[in-house]
């Protein structure tokens, strides 16, 4: 006896109306400290998500930590000299659309906006985040307001570097009672034996497993792999983005 599977799939064409709007936020640029690389945001971190949401119908805006010009990582861009990332033909594809280079030219910064004219909040990931996301006590009001008010809160790769430490209105960690996910320590092995040098200045997973009242898991390595619990979505690694972004459709159609 022959199973029969349907599958309905929604695409936005042209001229529909908006579904609403996401915001996602990425690293200014800055310098590694320990590599002296130039650094920033992860394409395929940005450009996967992206592709997600335009999909399902959802407008979207660029913000970084320090408004202007944002620039991805060099490991990430498919026209890199390297190769690492030749394969990621959705960055490559947008990267050919001058709307998209235009976007990342001039971003709003994330002090300017308000959790309120916008449905969710999408934090991409890449090396910078690990410097001007951990601390930065403006993003982590503006990620644990879309929290608070219900609405989908996501992070992947090394932007979860911003779940270790920030807090509710209420003072209590985000995470507290939360399981969730991040850049795994077998990944930065990999990532470090790849290029000859410790990478970072500190590891996610190790300092997840510091906190107490939260739960940390990850997958093997590179896998994708996303965890949604109530509407705060994390994602492993650049692998990952797609996947938490459908998360997140998923919770707005909801509603």
């Amino acid at each position: 006896m022959s199973t029969v599977k349907e599958q309905v799939k929604y695409v936005h064409f042209h001229g529909a109306p908006s579904k609403g709007k996401i915001l996602l936020v990425l690293s200014s640029p800055a310098v590694s400290g320990q590599t002296g690389w130039p650094i920033g945001f992860w394409a395929a971190e940005l450009t996967h998500p992206l592709r997600v949401f335009e999909e399902a119908g959802f407008e979207t805006e660029f913000v970084s930590t320090g408004g202007g010009k944002v620039s991805m990582d060099g490991y990430s861009d498919p026209t890199d000299a390297s190769g690492y990332s030749a394969h990621d033909v959705v960055s490559l594809g947008y990267l050919q659309k001058s709307d998209f280079t235009q976007r990342l030219e001039n971003t709003r910064k994330l002090g300017e906006v308000n959790h309120n004219d916008y449905d969710a909040i999408f934090l991409v990931g890449g090396q910078g985040p690990m410097y001007t996301f951990r601390g930065n006590e403006a993003l982590a009001t503006l990620f644990a307001s879309f929290y608070e008010a219900g609405k989908p809160a996501a992070a992947v790769c090394h932007s979860t570097t911003l779940l270790l430490e920030a807090k509710t209105s209420g003072g209590e960690l985000l995470v507290k009672g939360k399981t969730w996910t991040g850049f795994a320590n077998s990944e930065e092995d990999f990532a470090d034996q790849a290029v000859g040098q410790k990478i970072q200045p500190y590891r996610i997973e190790d300092e997840a497993r510091k906190l107490e009242g939260t739960t940390f898991k990850t997958a093997a390595p590179f896998a994708s792999y996303v965890i949604q619990d109530g509407n705060l979505i994390t994602g492993q690694q650049q692998n990952s983005g797609a996947a938490a972004a459908e998360l997140v459709v998923e919770l707005l159609n909801k509603h």
